[in-house]
C-alpha cells in the first residue's frame, strides 16, 4: 500500500507582477499599502528579482522523493503544497483521496514548530484531505540528531573564514523567524525550542560562545518576539567582539529571509559598525539533509 507524503513550505511569488497578490495572501485578504508594497518589491529586486525559494523548495521536495524511492520501492507518492503560493495545499491535499492514498504523512520544510505557522499548515492539510484519510503529522524535528550534525558542521565550516587570532571575540548567532509576541499567552513552545536546537548544534560543534537572535518581523501593530538580529549585532559589539557567525537555523534553504535579512541587511549594519559577519551555508538541497528529511518521514510511515 502507498503512503502519501504532503510536503509542505511557505512559498513565494515566482514573479515580480506576482509579489502583490502574495502579499495580499500572507495578509489574510487584506491588499498591503502602496508603500509596503514597494518595500517588498524592492527587497526581492535587491536579491535579483525574485526568491530562489520556489526552486529549492521544488529540488528538495524532488529530492524527498528520489531518496524515499530508493529506500522503499513504490513505497511513498510525495507531493507538495504551498502555504500561500500555488500549487496549494488545498488544491494538492485533495488528490490523494482521488488517487485512493488513504495514509498520508505531513512535513513542512521548518525544523521548529508554532500555532502559528506549521500548525496551520497542519491544519489546513488536514482539513483539505477528508475524514477518509488517516492524517499522520509530523511536528518539530529540531532535535533529529541528523539535523544538529548538519548545522554544527555548517558553524564550525563558517568559523574557519574568521581569523585564529580573533577566534576568542567571536560569536555564534542563532536566529530564527521571529513571530507575534501573543504567542506565548499560549503556551507556545517555538522560542524554547529555538533555544533547544542552537544549545544542541553548539553542543555537537563543540562551541560555547553562542547566543540567539530573532529576524524577520512582521510589519504589524502587535509587538514580535525579540531581540532582532540587528539589535544583537549592536551589543556584540559594544560587548567588544570582533567577529559573528550568523546561523539562521530556523530555516532550511536560500530565500528572501536569509538572502535580504542575514546577507544584505544584517551584513550591511555590521560593515557600518566595524563587525565581521559570516553566515553558514544554507541546507537546500543538500543529499545529507535530504537523508535525513527522509528518515524523519519514515519513522513515522
Amino acid at each position: 500500500m502507498t503512503t502519501g507524503v504532503l510536503v509542505m513550505a511557505y512559498g513565494t511569488p515566482t514573479t515580480p507582477a506576482d509579489v502583490a497578490a502574495y502579499y495580499t495572501r500572507i495578509r489574510h485578504g487584506r491588499p498591503p499599502t502602496a508603500e509596503l508594497l514597494k518595500e517588498l518589491s524592492e527587497r526581492y529586486r535587491d536579491i535579483g528579482g525574485t526568491s530562489p525559494l520556489a526552486q529549492r523548495t521544488a529540488a528538495q521536495v524532488s529530492a524527498i522523493a528520489a531518496e524515499l524511492e530508493t529506500r522503499a520501492p513504490g513505497a511513498f507518492d510525495v507531493r507538495f503544497g504551498s502555504k500561500y503560493e500555488p500549487p496549494m495545499i488545498e488544491d494538492i491535499a485533495p488528490g490523494f483521496a482521488l488517487d485512493g492514498v488513504t495514509d498520508v504523512i505531513g512535513l513542512v520544510l521548518a525544523p521548529h514548530s508554532s500555532s502559528m505557522s506549521t500548525d496551520q499548515y497542519m491544519a489546513r492539510a488536514r482539513a483539505s484531505l477528508g475524514e477518509g484519510v488517516n492524517f499522520t503529522e509530523i511536528g518539530a524535528w529540531w532535535d533529529h540528531p541528523g539535523f544538529l550534525t548538519l548545522i554544527a558542521q555548517r558553524v564550525l565550516d563558517a568559523l574557519e573564514l574568521v581569523p585564529d587570532e580573533r577566534r576568542a571575540s567571536t560569536e555564534v548567532i542563532f536566529s530564527a523567524h521571529s513571530l507575534p509576541e501573543k504567542i506565548l499567552a499560549q503556551g507556545d513552545t517555538y522560542p524554547e525550542q529555538l533555544r533547544e536546537s542552537a544549545a544542541g548544534a553548539a553542543r555537537v560543534a563543540g562551541i560555547t560562545n553562542w547566543d540567539l537572535a530573532w529576524q524577520s518581523a512582521g510589519r504589524t501593530a502587535d509587538p514580535w518576539i525579540g531581540p532582532d538580529i540587528l539589535q544583537v549585532l549592536r551589543a556584540k559589539k559594544e560587548a567588544g567582539l570582533t567577529d559573528v557567525v550568523s546561523c539562521p537555523i530556523g530555516f532550511v534553504s536560500d530565500h528572501l529571509e536569509v538572502l535580504f535579512d542575514i546577507d544584505i541587511q544584517a551584513q550591511e549594519l555590521a560593515h557600518e559598525i566595524g563587525l565581521n559577519l559570516v553566515r553558514t551555508a544554507s541546507l537546500n538541497d543538500d543529499p545529507a539533509f535530504i537523508a535525513v528529511l527522509a528518515d524523519i518521514v519514515m519513522a513515522r510511515a
